[in-house]
């Protein structure tokens, strides 16, 4: 919990979780060092929702400390530490490995990879498994540093990389005795999940058609939504579904990790077409749309709505349904410049020469910087030239010179887009 901000909608999220769960918790109440820190209102607002600090009498332990800074880190640790301790948490590091799935992306060199927390017994490389509805051999291990390692064990997070499907956060992972028995649980669960979902699909159809045919029309918010990992999907996924009322309805057409593809867009294209009583948008989050994509979208009239903060999706969506939108902020693309050099400038870092593939690129605009459709930083741009002097504008098919504020890491083929937030009247989704 920051110490400036005290309570917020997210805090009380986790409470809510760790109660559900009924684990124990420790508060972090970080941010310390900053000058309108408030340690004691933190403990106010805390103890007012049911979380009462140990020193006012309660059970929960509390830890001042400053991530910035390292400042009290040890302690947070030790704390950590010692209620593991009382809680006897155990495992036994010489069984088959079991654990759950933190968080899961399907990478385009590596391929689909997990980070687990491995939860019991100890993971080696060459390990079959089973996770979700998936199955593969451990080809390596990559640990919180990003080193490789040929084994970890109990309570420690590692990259998984062998999977030969993405899972979901939350899956349990297991090692098996062998590769060819965790194929075959993996093609079991693929097909209960298959026929339960051909179940599923089958009941909304009815369950639809009684309630349009009881209260007139529905109107339905009909969402795809694609995004860096599979973390952001679950979370969006379940946030968005919950917006629905009894007047208008979201319904998740597809949610999946990856770029926003030609065929996401034909969906959304024939889903507006079908029913004339739905609106369809294409949600993106952290991702973007793939040039074929984009194209076919204007030419389509598909709306696609592209994002990097959660709550901000789901303000956008529940203006959208509410008829509250009296202004809006949307990004207005100005152009793209792809990097296809990077020259090195002694007490000032990298510079990013780029060819401008699209538009134009304003000294005045923020930039994007997108690697393999994924948005890995967004900042504004620091200096815009051509050859040695400094350009408020850089037109398509020129090369120009380009750093982005707080960005020393280019690599070739890294797409800068450069745009600017524009307040726009509201439209109808």
């Amino acid at each position: 919990v920051a110490a400036d901000d005290g309570v917020m909608p997210q805090t009380l999220e986790a409470i809510e979780h760790s109660r559900a769960a009924k684990v124990p918790i420790i508060v972090a109440i970080n941010k310390v060092d900053k000058p309108d820190a408030n340690v004691e209102r933190v403990k106010k607002e805390l103890a007012e929702r049911g979380v009462q600090w140990s020193g006012w009498g309660g059970d929960i332990e509390m830890v001042e400390v400053s991530a910035k800074k390292r400042q009290n880190i040890d302690g947070l640790l030790e704390m950590i530490l010692l209620t593991a301790d009382i809680l006897e948490l155990k495992s036994n590091p010489k069984r088959n490995a079991t654990g759950t799935v933190l968080e899961a992306k399907l990478d385009r060199g590596r391929g689909a990879v997990a980070t687990v927390l491995v939860q019991n017994g100890s993971l080696r490389i060459g390990d079959p498994f089973i996770v979700g509805n998936f199955s593969g051999r451990v080809r390596a291990l990559m640990n919180d540093v990003g080193e490789r390692v040929l084994e970890v064990g109990p309570a420690m997070p590692v990259e998984v990389l062998g999977l030969d499907g993405v899972p979901a956060a939350g899956d349990q992972f297991q090692v098996v005795d062998d590769v060819v028995k965790a194929q075959q649980i993996a093609q079991f669960r693929q097909a209960k999940t298959r026929a339960t979902a051909l179940a599923r699909s089958a009941a909304r159809g009815l369950d639809q058609l009684a309630a349009q045919m009881e209260s007139g029309v529905v109107k339905e918010l009909l969402v795809i939504l694609k995004a860096d990992v599979q973390g952001s999907v679950e979370v969006l996924k379940d946030t968005l579904t919950k917006l629905s009322t009894n007047k208008v309805k979201v319904r998740i057409m597809r949610a999946a990790v990856g770029a926003i593809t030609y065929d996401d867009v034909l969906l959304a294209s024939a889903s507006q077409a079908a029913d004339s009583g739905a609106a369809t948008v294409i949600i993106g989050f952290n991702v973007r749309p793939e040039t074929r994509a984009e194209d076919i979208a204007k030419q389509e009239e598909v709306d696609i709505r592209l994002h990097s903060i959660i709550y901000k999706v789901e303000e956008e969506i529940r203006n959208a349904m509410l008829g509250l939108m009296d202004a809006t902020l949307k990004d207005v693309v100005l152009g793209k410049a792809e990097v296809r050099d990077i020259i090195r400038v002694p007490k000032i870092g990298s510079i990013a020469g780029c060819m401008v593939i699209n538009g134009s690129i304003k000294r005045t605009a923020k930039a994007r910087l997108i690697r393999n459709n994924v948005v890995i930083f967004e900042s504004a741009i620091g200096s815009l030239r051509r050859f040695k002097d400094d350009t408020s504008e850089v037109q398509q098919g020129y090369e120009c010179g380009i750093t982005v504020d707080r960005f020393n890491d280019y690599k070739l083929g890294d797409i800068v887009e450069a745009f600017i937030v524009e307040k726009v009247a509201p439209t109808q989704l």
